[in-house]
């Protein structure tokens, strides 16, 4: 299923390319003919966007068909052809950098999060995103990884409460930020999960004493300090590590019992995954 908006998100990513009209393609191919392209991988990694990719041709023209030959999640190399593109050549050609913007953006994502999800494997720690996402794209991207074999964290602000440090410091300290969140959480009637940054040990132990929430955010411990965290918080509370883990760090994080650890760089900096759409 398309995350909500998508055809939304669609329409406005071919007026972008389009303008006034494709004067190029106008100009140069007669009305009428007909074509075939087929999509080639340059790269190795995972794919994705493919899905959305046959709702972009569709939303374009009806008339265009995307025969596929693999499913979104699919490890691929140099030289795959996911799919063939089939009809009139004007909207081949039309169609052709808004679907590759897409899929090259997803299965990047999608590409780096299977290399995370590869180092936890057998830890138990589950990989999340966060919210560092491109605006008005943050439903695409989370669905890469989601196809990559990550999990989403919260979408926005409105389906966790979440007290970061600014939170805390604003509010005169983290028991009193968990108070008013309780207070305000019983006043609206809300079922939400609260969730609470802590930067030290100090810190830790303020929430543990005041309880009332569900998860403890550990953020830029190292690994010592992490496993020391999560040896005092004993299971009481669900763990999530977060702040300078990258692929080659990853797994030591996991080792030290923690239960999520949450990386931006899944989202704010995947490399694209080079991808090509060429003429048959």
């Amino acid at each position: 299923m398309l995350p909500e908006g998508t055809d939304d998100l669609i329409d406005r990513a071919l007026r972008e390319d389009f303008g006034a009209g494709d004067h190029t393609t106008l100009a140069t191919i007669a009305a009428g003919t007909r074509g075939a392209a087929r999509l080639i991988v340059k790269d190795k990694g995972i794919l994705a966007g493919l899905e959305l990719a046959q709702a972009i041709v569709l939303r374009l023209d009806p008339e265009l068909t995307l025969k596929p030959y693999m499913l979104d999640g699919a490890a691929v190399g140099t030289g795959d052809v996911p799919f063939t593109l089939l009809g009139p050549a004007r909207s081949i050609l039309m169609v052709e950098r808004v679907l590759l913007n897409f899929m090259q953006r997803m299965s990047g994502i999608a590409t780096l999060t299977h290399r995370f999800v590869e180092a936890l494997e057998g830890t138990g720690c589950i990989l999340l995103d966060t919210r560092k996402t491109t605006p008005n794209l943050r439903a695409i991207e989370k669905w890469a990884v989601r196809i990559g074999g990550g999990q989403n964290h919260r979408h926005g602000l409105y389906d966790v409460v979440m007290i970061k440090d600014n939170h805390a410091d604003l509010a005169g300290g983290i028991p009193q930020a968990i108070a008013a969140a309780r207070s305000y959480l019983a006043a609206k009637g809300l079922d939400l999960a609260i969730e609470v940054e802590t930067r030290n040990l100090e810190e830790l132990e303020l929430v543990m004493r005041t309880g009332g929430v569900q998860r403890i955010m550990l953020d830029n411990f190292d690994l010592f300090v992490l496993r020391k965290a999560v040896d005092r918080i004993g299971g009481r509370f669900e763990t999530e590590a977060s702040g300078g883990i990258t692929l080659a760090n990853a797994r030591a994080y996991a080792e030290t019992g923690v239960d999520f650890i949450s990386v931006g760089a899944l989202t704010h900096s995947a490399p694209s995954l080079d991808l090509s759409l060429k003429v048959m």
